[in-house]
C-alpha cells in the first residue's frame, strides 16, 4: 500500500483540527448557555456562583502547566483523547449533581471537567500550530473560528434545550457525549509523530522526534523552554492574550446570566439568556473567519488596536444600556473585539520556529489562566454592583493590551518599522 503524500497528510490533519477545536467550544457553550438554571437550581448568590465557576478553572489552571509534558510523553493524539473523555466525564458528573442536589459532586466534576478541558485545549493549540507550520501560512484565526462555531452550535443547543424544558443532566450528557464519539474519530487523522516539523516549530511539544528528524533534513536545536518566562517580548504578548481572553471567558461565563438578571419583561428569560450569548459567539466567529485577510491586509498591530477599541466601545454600551435591543448591539461589537487577539498572540509567539515551542507554553497559560481565572472574581464582584457593571472591569487588561500591541508586530511589520526610522534619521 501507497504511503499518502504530504499534502494529503497535512491537509486531513487540518481538518482534524478544526473538528477538535469545534468540539471543544461546543462542549463548552453547552454547559456555560445553561448557568443561569444551574444558579437557580442551586439556589446561589452570585459570588457562590462566581467560587463554583472557580472550581473547573482550578482544575484547568493547575493542569496548564503540566500540558506540555503530557503531550510530549503521550503524543498529541492521545493527549486529547484522554482529557477530552475527561472533560466529558467531568460535566455529565456536574450536571447529574447539580441536577439531583448533590453540590459536592457538582462541584468535583467541574474540577474534573476543567482539568479535561486545560490540557485539551492547549494540546489542540500546539498540534493547530503544528499543522500552520506544515501548511506554511496562518491558519490560527480559522482553527479559533472553529472553536467559536462549536460554542454557537453549543449554546443553540442550549438555548433549545431550555425552552423545550430539557433536564440539565440529560441534555448534557446527550451532547458531550456525542462530541466524545467525534474527537475519538478526529484524532486519528493528527499529524503522525513522524509527520512533524522541526524540533522548535510551532506544536513541537506534540510530537516524537528522533535527533534528526529525515522529514526536514535537520539536526533539531534545544532550547530551554522555561526561559521564555524571561523575555519580555514573550511577557507582553501574553498580556495581550491575557485580555482576549478575559474578554472572551468573561462572556461565555456571565453574559446569560447578566441578560437574564438585567432585563425585565422577557417571558422565557433562560433562552432570551442563551439567544444573546449565541449573537456574542456569532459576531465573534465571523470576525475570526475575516480574520486572515485583515491580518494580510493591515498586519497584527492595526487588527489589535481595532479588535481593542471595538472591545471597549461594546463593553460599554452593553454595561450601561437600559435597552436590551441596544445592549445587543453592544454584544456585537464586544464579541468583535474578543475574537483575535488570541489566535494573533499565538502566531506572535511563534514568529522565531526554534522557540516557538517554549513561548506558546508561556503565552497560552496566561491567555488560559485569565480565561479560566477572571469570571470567579467577576462573579464576586457582581455580588456587590451587579453583573453588567462588573463586567466594565474588563476593560482595564483591555486598556492595557491595547498600549502594548506593538509587540505582536510580525518580523515584516518591524522590518519596515525600522526601515521607516532609518529614512527619518537620514
Amino acid at each position: 500500500m501507497s504511503r499518502p503524500n504530504e499534502a494529503t497528510v497535512v491537509s486531513a490533519a487540518a481538518r482534524a483540527v478544526y473538528a477538535i477545536f469545534f468540539l471543544a467550544g461546543f462542549n463548552f457553550a453547552n454547559w456555560a448557555s445553561r448557568i443561569p438554571l444551574v444558579r437557580d437550581l442551586l439556589g446561589y448568590s452570585p459570588a457562590q456562583m462566581g467560587r463554583v465557576v472557580l472550581i473547573a478553572a482550578i482544575g484547568s489552571i493547575l493542569a496548564l502547566p503540566l500540558s506540555g509534558w503530557i503531550v510530549q510523553r503521550i503524543g498529541a493524539r492521545l493527549a486529547i483523547g484522554v482529557f477530552a473523555a475527561i472533560n466529558v466525564a467531568g460535566f455529565v458528573i456536574a450536571a447529574w449533581g447539580v441536577t439531583h442536589g448533590a453540590v459536592p459532586l457538582a462541584l468535583a466534576g467541574l474540577f474534573l471537567s476543567g482539568v479535561g478541558m486545560g490540557v485539551w485545549d492547549a494540546a489542540m493549540n500546539l498540534e493547530g500550530a503544528a499543522v500552520e507550520q506544515r501548511l506554511g501560512r496562518a491558519i490560527m484565526p480559522r482553527f479559533h473560528a472553529s472553536f467559536s462555531f462549536g460554542t454557537m452550535a453549543g449554546a443553540g443547543m442550549g438555548a433549545l434545550a431550555s425552552w423545550l424544558n430539557v433536564p440539565l443532566d440529560l441534555h448534557v450528557t446527550l451532547a458531550v457525549l456525542v462530541s466524545l464519539a467525534l474527537v475519538l474519530v478526529s484524532v486519528r487523522f493528527l499529524l503522525p509523530a513522524a509527520e512533524a516539523p522541526a524540533s522548535g516549530a510551532p506544536g513541537v511539544v506534540g510530537h516524537v522526534f528522533d535527533d534528526a528528524d529525515p522529514a526536514v533534513g535537520v539536526t533539531p536545536t534545544k532550547h530551554n523552554p522555561f526561559g521564555a518566562w524571561l523575555e519580555r517580548r514573550t511577557l507582553l504578548i501574553g498580556l495581550v492574550v491575557l485580555a482576549a481572553a478575559l474578554t472572551e471567558g468573561a462572556a461565555n461565563d456571565w453574559l446569560s446570566l447578566s441578560v437574564v438578571d438585567g432585563f425585565d419583561g422577557y417571558e422565557d428569560k433562560y433562552a432570551v439568556g442563551a439567544m444573546v450569548l449565541f449573537v456574542f459567539l456569532a459576531a465573534m466567529t465571523g470576525m475570526r473567519l475575516l480574520g486572515t485577510a485583515l491580518l494580510d491586509k493591515h498586519g497584527r498591530v492595526f487588527v489589535l488596536r481595532l479588535s481593542a477599541v471595538l472591545a471597549l466601545v461594546g463593553l460599554g454600551v452593553f454595561a450601561l444600556s437600559p435597552w436590551l435591543p441596544l445592549a445587543v448591539v453592544g454584544v456585537i461589537a464586544w464579541g468583535m473585539g474578543a475574537a483575535l487577539g488570541f489566535p494573533v498572540g499565538m502566531s506572535a509567539a511563534s514568529d522565531d520556529p526554534a522557540r516557538a515551542a517554549g513561548r506558546l507554553s508561556v503565552v497560552s497559560t496566561i491567555g488560559y489562566t485569565a480565561f479560566f481565572a477572571g469570571p470567579p472574581v467577576l462573579g464576586w464582584l457582581a455580588d456587590h454592583i451587579g453583573y453588567r457593571h462588573a463586567l466594565l472591569t474588563i476593560a482595564v487588561p483591555v486598556l492595557l493590551g491595547l498600549l502594548v500591541s506593538s509587540v505582536a508586530a510580525s518580523p515584516e511589520e518591524r522590518e519596515r518599522r525600522a526601515l521607516g526610522r532609518t529614512s527619518l534619521v537620514k
